[in-house]
């Protein structure tokens, strides 16, 4: 089933991440169904890395309960990757533990940004699509 963003959701993970970089930049993305991003929830990498992300328990907590408060789901989490291809690495795949969600990679390593939507579901990777 195809996913859709709206402009202003992928606007907002867009300049989040460019104004993160070179760290890896992390958030939730919202909708009104598990097919359509209305919303980017922007997180905090508490990690503070160019190579990894951890997202802040608190600030977790907090967008599950704007999501239920805005009659949203959590469609997925997102995470850009400074200097490296929109795919998953070893690391997000070992991380990847909710087979119920999407994860979303915004590569700004070429020349145009790359933004791509994968399922993971024990450590195997399907790509879903290529979003931009």
């Amino acid at each position: 089933m195809e996913i859709t963003i709206t402009e202003e959701a992928y606007q907002s993970l867009l300049q989040q991440a460019k104004k993160d970089a070179p760290v890896e930049s992390c958030g939730y993305l919202l909708g009104p169904d598990k097919h359509t991003v209305t919303v980017n929830y922007p997180m905090t990498n508490v990690d503070h890395s160019e190579e990894h992300f951890s997202f802040d328990p608190k600030e977790q907590f907090a967008a599950m309960k704007y999501a239920r408060q805005q009659g949203l789901v959590i469609v997925g989490n997102w995470h850009s990757h400074p200097a490296s291809p929109s795919r998953p690495s070893e690391e997000d795949k070992r991380l990847a533990f909710d087979p119920n969600i999407l994860y979303f990679i915004l590569s700004l390593a070429g020349v145009e940004p790359v933004f791509n939507v994968f399922s993971i579901v024990d450590g195997v990777v399907k790509e879903r699509e290529n979003l931009r």
